[in-house]
């Protein structure tokens, strides 16, 4: 297939986020995911073919609308859904966004990564053309990590790990989730994974959240953590506190 043929499917589009990377970001929300968290927010993601097709030229003409407002810091970042199941399209933008000089940023679970080929080589491609990496790490237990999301973190790990071997620049996302993630054993131990990287730039703690949770029920999906209330402000800072964020 061309690449003027390529499309990427999008749920929605932010003109200037601030939380998604470094200074002022055009964010991409790409649709598709196969992870089903239980503390997701945008569950109305999950589905890719309702997702806005777009080629890289169409959809970066419309990024660059905002560029002014980028500064040096801003760029690009792609979200989800889990933006790497739509790794064809991802190259292809970020190869064009990074020929107009514009920083790119990938918001990603790595819930797709595989050594298999030929996803391996294209996941090689793709990091030649990306900045930085979010990089959100559900639960550092494998066991644990399948029941909150219905996926193995084995090979996100090893992403992790692949990232760290080629110095690529990572920030670590956790969304800390009471009586899931809360617990100093998995705090610790994530802290303790996080060490053996060397490329981790940033570690940031997300509270877990209930303004999604009326899509669930718009969606008719039965809602998992039904009655589990935010982390404490206490909890937060403990959280922190044991993964370097402060």
């Amino acid at each position: 297939m061309e690449n003027k043929e390529l499309v990427g499917y999008v749920h929605s589009l932010e003109s200037f986020g601030s939380v998604d990377g470094p200074g002022v970001r055009y964010v991409v929300f790409l649709s598709g995911c196969a992870m089903r968290c239980q503390f997701c927010h945008n569950p109305d993601t999950w589905q890719m073919s309702k997702g806005t097709p777009y080629t890289a030229e169409e959809l970066l003409k419309k990024a660059i609308a905002y560029r002014p407002y980028w500064k040096s810091e801003g760029g690009i970042t792609v979200s989800g859904g889990e933006p790497l199941l739509q790794i064809d399209f991802l190259i292809d933008f970020f190869k064009k966004a990074k020929k107009l000089g514009i920083n790119t940023t990938l918001d990603t679970s790595g819930n797709p990564f595989t050594t298999e080929e030929p996803y391996y080589s294209k996941w090689k491609e793709l990091m030649q053309y990306t900045d930085l990496l979010l990089l959100d790490i559900k639960h550092i237990d494998d066991e644990q990590h399948k029941i909150l999301t219905g996926q193995t973190n084995v090979n996100i790990l090893q992403m992790a790990r692949e990232l760290s071997d080629m110095g690529k620049p990572v920030w670590i996302r956790h969304v800390l989730v009471p009586q899931r993630s809360d617990y100093d054993e998995y705090l610790y131990r994530l802290a303790d994974f996080i060490k053996t990287l060397k490329n981790v730039k940033r570690v940031e703690v997300l509270p877990y959240h209930t303004l999604g949770v009326y899509k669930w029920k718009e969606l008719g999906i039965d809602y998992k953590l039904e009655g589990i209330d935010p982390p404490t402000p206490e909890r937060v800072l403990n959280a922190k506190k044991i993964l370097g964020c402060e």
